[in-house]
């Protein structure tokens, strides 16, 4: 027989995810553990060898292929706890590692529905106060509203998101990642060193995602690839892995190179160069004087087909700090917010940071996205699955 649990499908920025109220899982999935993997797994579809969760409500991508959990928070000053996984499309795994910066823009309407949220306002804008529990973060989500109604539909445009929609304005306090210093080397530049690269730098940082940047030249990349360009070489895609593992070393996350198979999520690797033209996934004509900088992502294993809202973070705070490799891609002069072209497009991101007691922190990181509901009702699951 199967079990039918209540969910709620929702495109968060340029993510699309399965949302659960704690309290609607069954019994043994509302704490952490093997029976809350599995049941989460099936109801995306995975693992799947084929590659397309066609078993699922996955799409056969990372962006597609994750799942959120929100309950009361128990945290002053928070209206909810947000708990993020990221499913493994071809492998038993979800990764717990990490926050997803686009389905966050999709919590504070979900919370709002569920009422997780006390006083919300019948028009306006809704504060919902958000404690990432993944990596024990705050963040503001700004959710507009009419008539008691969280408002989706809207003229805000998402380069990598076909449809228009409300703008909603995330805020990300304290954004350097829960799992030490923000340049966790101490350095603004590290030196990595590979068998396939050679001797290249490296900008280290833990801001709203773990993340690893080089540049793109000395990977023998442009930074105006797309998709096809990237995830059609097997033999690309291996050595990025094996330089997001050394990375990963590099910046304490794991002790052995070998361990990030078991950490997909994070860190994530991406690589910079100056501004350039180039044709976007849409064919949209991106020009060089309309960007800061160029940047392409991998998640889990792909290159993104847009930005990842937690990298856009980290991009954002790396381009505040002169010195690091974003930085000196996009000019080296001090800033606070960065518009970096990527593979669908342009995305805008503000960040501020500070240099305290010989180290650098970050205050606050803003971006603007949207959200919507897709489908809401049941979601139904093998019972004997968890």
């Amino acid at each position: 027989m199967q079990t039918p649990i209540p969910a709620t499908y929702m495109r968060g920025g340029t993510s699309k995810g399965v949302f659960f109220k704690l309290s609607d899982l069954p019994a043994v999935c509302q704490v952490a553990g093997t029976p809350r993997d599995n049941f989460l797994m099936r109801v995306i579809g995975s693992p799947d060898p084929y590659g397309k969760q066609i078993d699922g409500l996955g799409n056969g991508s990372s962006s597609t292929s994750k799942v959120v959990i929100l309950s009361p928070s128990d945290k002053p000053n928070h209206d909810v706890n947000y708990l993020f996984g990221q499913v493994a499309i071809d492998k038993p795994m979800i990764d717990w590692s990490g926050n997803c910066g686009n389905l966050t823009a999709a919590v504070g309407a979900f919370a709002i529905a569920q009422g997780l949220v006390a006083n919300v306002p019948t028009d306006g804008i809704c504060t919902v106060r958000i404690w990432q529990a993944n990596i024990g973060k705050t963040i503001i989500a700004h959710v507009p509203m009419a008539n008691g109604e969280v408002v989706e539909t809207g003229d805000f445009e998402l380069d990598g998101v076909t449809f228009p929609a409300a703008e909603v304005v995330i805020e990300f306090l304290d954004p350097a990642d829960g799992e030490g210093a923000m340049f966790p080397t101490g350095n603004v530049v590290d030196t990595l060193q590979s068998p396939d690269f050679g001797t290249l730098s490296a900008t280290l940082i833990n801001a709203g995602i773990p993340t690893i940047f080089v540049k793109a030249q000395d990977l023998g990349l442009t930074g105006t690839e797309l998709q096809d360009d990237v995830n059609s070489d097997g033999e690309l895609l291996a050595k990025l892995e094996r330089l997001r593992a050394i990375g990963a070393v590099k910046m304490g996350l794991i002790d052995d190179v070998s361990e990030a198979a078991t950490r997909q999520h994070t860190p994530k690797i991406a690589w910079v160069a100056a501004p350039a033209d180039y044709t976007a996934s849409s064919g949209k004509t991106v020009l060089a004087t309309d960007i800061d900088v160029l940047v392409r992502a991998m998640s889990m294993g792909k290159l993104h087909h847009a930005m990842m809202g937690t990298a856009s973070v980290a991009i954002a705070t790396a381009a505040a700090v002169e010195g690091t490799l974003v930085n000196t891609a996009a000019g080296g002069s001090k800033r606070d917010k960065v518009c970096f072209g990527h593979p669908s497009g342009t995305l805008t991101v503000g960040a501020t940071a500070e240099l305290k007691d010989g180290k650098w922190t970050a205050t606050k990181a803003v971006m603007s996205r949207s959200a919507r509901r897709i489908m809401q009702g049941v979601v139904f699951v093998p019972s004997d699955c968890f």
